[in-house]
Order: structure tokens, then sequence, then C-alpha cells
């Protein structure tokens, strides 16, 4: 896997912020809804969830800074000894769900690699004559390879924090309880439910994509509304009917309402990491039927005054 630094554009120095951003400009850019007959970009967009995955974990990326682990996650092995094996693949859709499985070779048994290099000569009695006598100690069994997953979840679902039910490589399925905050590129950890190993089982990683939606649009944790409005609702005022993440609600609308007056309706949006609900702004457009007899016989009389372009200098 390339550097994740250079995947997401950003230098070895970028904040948090910065980080966060560039992913957010790629995750748009390279969206498999926004790309289905480009193979590559659904590759470099997995690609940038990955490194986005370690570089915004303050732990994994101190750990790859110091050359811990590699861009993958995994440990680096001693003396320069990197890697840990190819990647194997299995790509899927499994019961129908919108995810795919990706595979990996279980880690390297350390035990086995010392007495490779040293003729067994780390496993003396007591383990004090090898490097430092930590050889001595047989490493643990490894656990199996974690298995990585990509869901898809509905806009409205990702607003309410609906359940999602995901099917498992081994054909079993669960439900999945959304996080508060969940976004594109949200990643969930289920323990044990990756692949089987001497050491106990690794974990499925479930990847979140928030399909966008034909009307809503998402703005940090509030979702954003175009409405249109007839001629008659904008000058007498009163309550029209608005589709909502939770369904429809009725809305006020005041009278004399001009087209790009927003509205609020509170605790409408998504639920942020803090557990409170956005809000969603609804933006009025004025919809005036074309050829209409009876709307110009209802000016034909009448001229609007008002200098209403002269904060624009005309």
């Amino acid at each position: 896997m390339a550097d994740p630094y250079s995947i997401l554009g950003v230098a070895r120095s970028a904040s948090e912020a910065e980080i966060k951003s560039a992913y957010r400009k790629l995750a748009k850019e390279l969206h498999p809804d926004r790309n289905k007959d480009n193979p590559k970009a659904a590759e470099k967009f997995s690609a940038a969830t990955n490194a986005y995955d370690l570089l915004s974990d303050k732990d994994k990326r101190a750990r790859f800074d110091r050359g811990e682990i590699d861009a993958e996650g995994n440990p680096t092995a001693p003396f320069g000894f990197g890697g840990g094996g190819g990647q194997g693949g299995f790509r899927g859709n499994p019961g129908g769900q919108s995810a795919h499985f990706e595979f990996g070779e279980g880690g390297a048994d350390f035990g086995d690699i010392f007495e490779g290099l040293f003729g067994g000569a780390g496993r003396r009695a007591g383990g004090g004559a090898g490097f430092g006598g930590g050889f001595g100690r047989q490493a643990p069994p490894p656990k199996g390879a974690n298995v990585a997953y990509r869901l898809a979840v509905q806009f409205t679902d990702a607003a309410t924090l609906a359940p999602q039910r995901i099917t498992l490589q081994d054909g079993k399925t669960i439900d999945l309880k959304l996080p508060a905050g969940v976004e594109t590129g949200t990643q969930m950890r289920l323990s044990g439910k990756g692949q089987a190993g001497p050491g106990g089982a690794g974990d499925a990683i479930v990847t979140i994509e928030v399909k966008p939606h034909p009307f809503f649009t998402r703005d940090g944790d509030n979702v954003l509304l175009d409405l249109p409005i007839t001629l008659d609702e904008a000058v007498k005022g009163g309550k029209v009917k608005v589709p909502t993440v939770d369904g429809p609600v009725m809305l006020g609308v005041p009278a004399g309402t001009s087209s790009g007056k927003t509205l609020r309706l509170r605790g409408k949006g998504f639920t942020g990491k803090d557990g409170r609900r956005g809000d969603q702004l609804v933006t009025l457009h004025i919809d005036v039927p074309a050829d209409d007899p009876a709307i110009r016989a209802l000016v034909e009389d009448w001229q609007d005054a008002r200098p209403v372009r002269a904060h624009l200098g005309v």
C-alpha cells in the first residue's frame, strides 16, 4: 500500500483538520456512486478510506510515523524485514448486501523467524544467551486476518441512525447500530467476526458509505432542502407540507415571502458525535407558471415600483 500521506495528498505535518478535509474532497470526487463506469475510482476511494482510517487515529498515526506499523496497520517485522505477507482478495455481495470483503494473510510467527535467522540460538535455556534474552520466549499464536466490508447506507437511515443489517462472509447476518456522527468513511469494528486463526478470530471492519439523496444534501449535521412554493403561497402565506428525514411535516410560510428565504426545522438533521441532532434548513423558491393568463391579468395594471436592485448598484 502506498504512503497514506501521499494518497491523501497532505504533508506529514498535516493537522487533523487538514487530513479530514483532504479525505472529504477525495471521497466526494471518487465516490463509487459518481464513478460507476470507472473501477479505478473505486480502488482509489478504498485506498483513500484506508489511509484516512490510519491517519485519523492518533495512536495509529504516531506508530506509523515511528515505523512501528506499516500503511495497512500491520506491525513491521524486526531488522527491516517488513511486510507480513501479500494480500489475497475476495470480493462479493453476499445476501444482496452492498458490501465487499478483502482477506489478508495471517500474521507471521516471530518465533519461527528468529529460529530461521539464528539457527535456534535464541531458544537457549532461560532465554539469557540470545539477543537480550527476549527471543527465547515463543511468540503467541497469531490471530486470524481481519475482514473488510463496505456497507451502503441510505441517507435518511444515516440521519436517523436506523439499524442496518449486514451479511458476513460466513453467511451469518448481524444487525448494526450506527454510531452518532456517522458519515461516509466511518468505520465500525466487529470483534471476533474476521477469519479464524490459531490465536483466535480477527475482526470485521465495516466501512460506511452514505448514499446521496435525490433532494436532501448534508452540511455538517444539518440537512439542506430547496422547497418550491406557489405564488399564492408566497403572497398569502400558510402551511405547506415539507419532507424531512423523519417523514413529512407542516411548515409555516410567512405572508409576503420572497424566493431565497430560509426557514429552520429544529432537530431534523443528523445526529452529531455529541448526541444532539442538527436542523433542516429549508430554502423557499417561488415557482411561477409560464404563460398563465390569470396571473398576467392579475398584474396587468399593477407594477412594483420598489428599487429592489438598488443594493446591487443598478
